[in-house]
This record gives structure tokens, sequence and C-alpha cells, in this order.
């Protein structure tokens, strides 16, 4: 099969590239045209690598030739400053997507991969673990752009058959998580870890998450790739909420250092839990996550060690 994976070069990307390749598959990446190919160089001479501007349709345009799936990644913004610009959340991921979508369908790409947000899509759960019929009413940009372009994803089907699979995802961690960011609790708190810096946390340390090792999420993406899906949108997580506290105190196991922390006001866009109800994927994909938290934490506390203060590289995709 031949795979384009738009922000292969990033965190969720370079796994799946790596994964992919070894399947088999023709894997082209898409990523920025000065972006550091470090974390795909084990299997960089076994890929085709296209640089470009994402919202440059005529940089993506070369990419989608001969392409049976589209790995879409690229993202230009984060939860919460989302909403400091939503003009430009839209302009940049919004825009880009449909004119992607154009394109793919020009050339006859047959399906599209779409990670969304399982933590923003649907705002405040009425209901715990979230199913994917949940209502969904985000109230971040970055929410609202991921749903919109579900629903753009839904027109093209519709209108030209582009097929597509949407991954509702919770909150991956894991190798070559970027270190420095504002997303990423596990990430940021392990590399404050590691350079002896202050953990700052919003709010009293009760939010919780579903957390998702990386090689699961991949496990997930290559089970829609390979396949013909039964349903469009899948939730994709650990199945299990922890909180801000649990992740402070397995990291202090993990690592055996007790890190400073900071604790500031909550933020109005954090709801107080978030889990995803993944019984879906299960049942249809036969899909389950099969990393504990702790285990997790302890891999990712490895590679993190090895790094070094040395960041991950930034990239267009997620």
């Amino acid at each position: 099969m031949n795979c384009l994976v738009l922000g292969g070069a990033g965190f969720i990307g370079s796994h799946i590239v790596e994964a992919l390749v070894s399947r088999g598959h023709n894997v082209r990446v898409f990523d920025l045209s000065n972006i550091s190919a470090r974390n795909i160089e084990q299997c960089l001479d076994r890929v085709e690598f296209v640089g470009g501007d994402f919202n440059n349709i005529k940089d993506v345009s070369p990419a989608l030739e001969n392409i049976d799936v589209v790995v879409h990644l690229v993202c230009t913004t984060l939860p919460g400053p989302s909403n400091e610009n939503p003009v430009y959340d839209v302009e940049s991921n919004v825009i880009g997507t449909l004119n992607l979508l154009e394109k793919a369908a020009q050339k006859g790409v047959g399906k599209i991969i779409f990670p969304s947000s399982g933590g923003t899509v649907y705002g405040v759960p009425q209901t715990l673990p979230i199913p994917e019929d949940h209502r969904t009413d985000p109230f971040c940009s970055y929410g609202i752009t991921k749903l919109a372009i579900e629903k753009y994803l839904d027109l093209f089907r519709h209108l030209y058959d582009l097929d597509y699979v949407v991954l509702r995802i919770g909150n991956p961690y894991g190798k070559r998580q970027r270190i420095d960011s504002v997303q990423g609790v596990i990430g940021v708190f392990l590399g404050r870890t590691l350079l002896g810096e202050t953990i700052t946390i919003w709010g009293d340390g009760s939010v919780a998450r579903d957390y998702l090792y990386i090689d699961d999420l991949v496990s997930a993406f290559v089970s829609v790739i390979e396949s013909d899906t039964k349903s469009r949108i899948y939730n994709i997580a650990g199945g299990q909420a922890h909180s801000l506290r649990d992740i402070l105190s397995i990291i202090r196991e993990v690592t055996g250092k007790d890190p400073p922390v900071r604790f500031t006001p909550a933020r109005r866009l954090d709801v107080p839990v978030s889990c995803l109800d993944i019984g879906r994927a299960e049942r249809e994909l036969g899909w389950m996550p099969s990393t504990p938290l702790r285990e997790g934490i302890a891999k990712t506390w490895k590679w993190v060690k090895s790094s070094g203060p040395t960041l991950p590289v930034t990239s267009g995709g997620e």
C-alpha cells in the first residue's frame, strides 16, 4: 500500500512511519522543508521525504501522487493557546485541510486517516466514559476546528467517495514526545524532572485524563490503515482516567526524584475528568491498549534520560 504521512517527522508521525515501513508499505513523508529527520533516521533510506508548507497546496499536491492512504497529522495549534487566535487556527488547519481534501479527491486517494481530539471535541462530559455518540460541544478553538474537519471529511465522502476514519485520541505519550511543550503532560513533567525544574500544575492536581502509550496508539493507526472499518469514528485512549497527582506519584516512583511542584489557578478550558469509552475500537478493530501507565512512564523516562537535555525537534505533525 502507498501511504503518505503528513507530519511524519514528528512525535506520533515518526512512530507510524516506522510501523508502516516495517510492515512492508511504501511510505512517503511530508513535513516542513527545514525539519530535522532525526526521528525517522533509522528508516530514512526506506521512505521518500517531501519537504514543504502544508498551507501551500502547490507543495502538498506532488506528495499526493499515487497514494492510497493519507495519515493527516499536521496541526499548527494547541488546545490552550488556540483561543488566543482562532482566526489563525481556522486559516492554518481548516482551510489547509480543505485544500488537501480537494486535491486528494482529484488524485484518487482512497482514504484519509485523521487524528481528532478526544479531550476537546466532546466538551464537558455528560457521562463517563465518553462514547463516540456523546454530544460534541467543544469550548476551545482547537476542539472546534478538529470537529469542523471531521464534518468536512464526511462531506467529501458524500460528494466524492473519499473514504475516511477519524481517531478521537486521548493523551498520547512516549519516546520522542517534546519535553519543552505546553502540551503532553507526561513528557513535560519528565523533562522538568530531568532538568531539576519546577513542574507547574493548573488547579489542585485533581484534573484527570486517560493516557495512552505511543506504541498502543500506533497499533490503532495501523489497524484502520490496513482494514476496512465498520465505523468511521473511534475513541482511542487508555481506557482509565488518572489525575495529575497520580502522574506525579508515578513519576516520583519511577525516577527516584522529587521535583518541585507549583500549583496555579485552574484554567476554564480544563474539564475535571475526561475518559473515553474505547469499547467500539475493541469490538470492531480488536484493539486494546496493552501498556500499563507505570510501564509506559518508565519506558519514556528511560528515553528522556538517554536524550539528555537536548529537546526533540519541532514538527508540523502532532
